[in-house]
């Protein structure tokens, strides 16, 4: 059996419906993409700001200073690049204060997974949204923690360390949830008595552990290395799955037998959301290239980093996957939220 179909021929004025729709929408993609250009064109128009969640001195202000740099002198007319730090509150201050910027790229945001990926996990509300209000640039940097005690402590190996903080509570101080969560994690995996101390950024929970006002602390390598230099901390061991240059002859948390121990945190540029595809595209292009340079590679070497970068949609990725990831872990570190 064969079966005809019979197609009627649209006339003219079917198709004038539909033609005319292409090219109203058509016209106004070209408007669109014109107007991205205008932007791409003109900016940057004023200096370009970069918000920290994190104090001076911190991992994320050195990195962020490093990509100032960059800016400065990869953007057209060499504009001023001014670093706003605005640490408290687990980042949340700063990154609401990004969400609400202008979506003109003239306010950018260098953050780590705390406010990405963790806080979202660590308090039942947020006064930003870490996905919909921002507009992924690039990765920058990956990196670890260090256990660290004051040079007045009588602990001087892992074994000490435990040993204490299962005959009484050893406090410790964190100004992010890497530092925090990488405590409680130890806590957790070693039966001992952990207090966690909130601080607004690690360096200030650093300056009161060379103090000693604090018994411990699981510090970014950044704000820690030159204390530990100096002979006024003394590092104990190191939370990533493997050493760290910067301390070749610091042992992992691993192998000091915390069995399956790691933690890394992250960091990476991102803008508000809605700010025009061919800023985030030329920002993207510069901080990727400029990470490459030497000046940014003596940064990331005194911070004990790794460099670490992407396309814009594979940060967006990567953070939702790192979400997850950081879900996962807060709750088998059984930490309730807030």
């Amino acid at each position: 059996m064969t079966i005809r179909t019979q197609v009627q021929k649209p006339d003219s004025h079917d198709l004038a419906k539909p033609m005319a729709m292409m090219i109203r929408v058509f016209c106004a993609s070209l408007a669109i993409l014109g107007a991205g250009l205008a932007h791409a064109q003109t900016y940057p128009s004023k200096p370009v700001t970069i918000i920290v969640p994190f104090a001076v001195g911190s991992a994320a202000d050195q990195v962020a200073r490093g990509v100032a740099q960059i800016l400065s002198a990869g953007l057209p007319n060499n504009p001023t690049v001014v670093i706003d730090n605005k640490p408290g509150a687990s980042g949340m201050i700063a990154a609401q204060a990004a969400a609400r910027a202008a979506a003109d790229g003239h306010t950018l945001f260098y953050t780590t997974n705390t406010t990405q990926s963790a806080n979202q996990h660590l308090f039942k509300k947020l006064s930003y949204d870490p996905v919909n209000d921002f507009a992924p640039i690039t990765a920058i940097a990956t990196g670890a923690m260090i256990l660290a005690v004051p040079m007045t402590s009588p602990v001087k190996s892992m074994a000490d360390f435990i040993s204490l903080a299962r005959r009484r509570d050893v406090n410790y101080g964190a100004g992010n949830s890497s530092s925090r969560l990488a405590g409680e994690m130890f806590r957790q995996m070693t039966g001992t008595n952990l207090t966690f101390v909130p601080y607004k950024s690690n360096p200030q929970a650093i300056a009161d552990l060379v103090g000693g006002q604090l018994d411990a602390m699981f510090a970014d390598t950044a704000s820690a290395m030159a204390l530990i230099k100096a002979d006024k901390l003394r590092p104990i061991a190191f939370t990533g799955s493997q050493r760290t240059p910067s301390f070749p002859n610091l042992p992992t948390v691993d192998e000091l037998g915390i069995k399956g121990y790691s933690l890394t945190y992250w960091g990476a540029m991102y803008a508000p959301r809605g700010a025009p595809r061919e800023i985030i595209q030329l920002l993207n292009a510069l901080i990727v290239q400029g990470v490459k340079s030497e000046p940014f590679k003596a940064v990331i070497s005194n911070a004990a980093l790794d460099v670490f970068t992407s396309t814009p949609e594979e940060l967006g990725a990567f953070q939702v996957a790192e979400a997850q990831r950081w879900g996962r872990v807060i709750k088998a570190a059984g930490i309730e939220p807030e």
